[in-house]
């Protein structure tokens, strides 16, 4: 029996979402402004969109499951009116199931009439402030934490909608980049530590927000900046008021996991090319960890760029070991449990003739379960490879991520409780190293205090509570 299932069992972290909002003194098709955007975030999210509009008297929205593409042809643009804010959502579920119910934005009547909420990233007090919600009476629709936001957000505008957003953000634990709309406004909003990005900038006189500069890009609009952590920035049209999340922190803790993976390499965040570090992540593999080989791999996609640095500093030449397909969306029919290698056939094959009778250096951005990166070292034998030596550009995942990536338990990371050494022999290949936390620091020209580097090293900027039962957990499973 064939199952349609939301994930794929493949060796990655898994992307979060991405979010766009557009902001015009003039109505017109904003809706199509906004497909651009989401489209070019369709990397940070891949099983469910959708796109609301406003034009000061009703707000309207359509969201269902599959990629943007799938979700918005011309017809069903063309059913959204025309507006003058809209905001748009690419999902890929970390609270809540992957289903339509789920899917964002999140549209909502409240006290300041009616608003749409897209989010991305991950609060880890959703249980808490949803069982006090549940116990003032208050209603839920779906299961994940998005909607918790605007229940919170509806309940502290008492006088205005941004009251409302600065209160709640008070009480919110975790990652979250946020826009919000209302009949007259568009907010964006980014948690005090910066987690996960957010930036903006200018069409003429239209304002846009979006979770990544490629984004911008796209649509031909001009960089403004980052949204600072902790910043709220509320737009009205014809220009801009500034304020701050009254919740101060020690220290910034943007996800170093951007550079490595999630970002499209085109993107910039927080003045960081997204390219130029996953480049020097390969220079620096190169250096520290050289070997002699016959070609240069990276993994599709985001590994490439580093393979390239490596090859690079090496002399040694870059080539494709792997070919991806780029049709296969992140929710599809998954085969039966016996099946699980033609899996990740379905997704990636080898180059027979490129590394028949070689040695190859494989780089990959990191590894989690093993399972994959297992399969694919057995792909390259199978296809005549003499030797294969995997180089990560990301240290050893050791602990979860509980804000906003797709592994919140130790049962989960193949690092968890295994040697470098001990990883090698699991997988299979010839020699194996990964970069430290210090190297992959480097990479974005900043010592450890600007990022959250707990998946490698433990050390979260809010203390998890439920993180010592699970690694309990974990090591009685072990």
């Amino acid at each position: 029996m064939y199952l349609r299932t939301k994930k794929m069992p493949f060796d990655s972290f898994n992307e979060e979402c991405g979010v766009i909002g557009i902001i015009s003194p003039e109505t017109y098709s904003i809706a199509n402004t906004a497909y651009y955007g989401l489209f070019a975030l369709q990397h940070r999210g891949q099983e469910s969109c959708g796109i609301a509009v406003g034009n000061g008297k009703r707000i309207e929205y359509y969201k269902d499951m599959g990629l943007v593409p799938e979700v918005f042809n011309s017809a069903r643009l063309e059913t959204l009116p025309e507006g003058n804010i809209a905001i748009g959502h690419v999902r890929y579920s970390t609270t809540g199931a992957s289903k339509l119910c789920n899917a964002q934005p999140i549209y909502f009547i409240g006290k300041m009439g009616k608003m749409a909420l897209a989010h991305n990233g991950n609060l880890i007090n959703t249980k808490q402030l949803r069982d006090a919600l549940i116990a003032e009476n208050g209603v839920f629709q779906t299961s994940i934490d998005s909607e918790v936001m605007a229940l919170l957000i509806n309940k502290y505008s008492t006088n205005s909608v941004v009251e409302g957003v600065l209160e709640a953000c008070k009480y919110f634990k975790g990652s979250y980049s946020f826009v919000l709309m209302s009949s007259d406004k568009l907010i964006a909003v980014r948690d005090p530590y910066g987690i996960r990005p957010l930036c903006f900038g200018t069409i003429g006189d239209k304002y846009v927000v979006a979770s990544e500069t490629c984004a911008l890009d796209a649509l031909g609009a001009t960089f403004v900046r980052d949204v600072e952590p902790g910043e709220v920035l509320v737009f009205d049209g014809s220009g801009i008021e500034f304020y701050h999340i009254d919740k101060p922190v020690e220290k910034k803790a943007h996800c170093i996991f951007e550079y490595v993976y999630f970002a499209r390499p085109d993107s910039e965040i927080d003045g960081i090319s997204v390219y130029a570090s996953r480049k020097e992540s390969g220079r620096i593999l190169a250096r520290k960890y050289p070997v002699e080989a016959d070609l240069v791999a990276g993994v599709p996609d985001s590994a490439v760029v580093a393979a390239r640095g490596y090859s690079e500093v090496s002399g040694i030449p870059y080539g494709e070991a792997l070919t991806k397909n780029r049709y296969v969306g992140r929710t599809f029919i998954q085969p039966e449990q016996g099946m699980r290698e033609t899996a990740v056939k379905v997704k990636m094959n080898v180059l027979r003739s490129n590394v028949c009778g070689k040695r190859i250096i494989l780089i990959d951005d990191s590894i989690v379960r093993g399972t994959t990166s297992k399969k694919i070292v057995q792909m390259l034998r199978d296809a005549g490879a003499k030797e294969v030596h995997l180089r990560i550009s990301s240290p050893i995942s050791k602990h979860p991520c509980y804000f906003g990536i797709d592994t919140n338990d130790y049962s989960q990371l193949v690092g968890a409780f295994r040697t470098e050494e001990e990883i090698r022999d699991y997988i299979g290949c010839d020699s194996l190293h990964y970069l430290t936390i210090d190297e992959l620091c480097e990479t974005v020209h900043s010592d450890q205090k600007n990022f959250c580097l707990g998946c490698f090293n433990g050390e979260y900027p809010y203390i998890v509570e439920d993180k010592k039962e699970k690694e309990d957990k974990s090591l009685l499973d072990k």
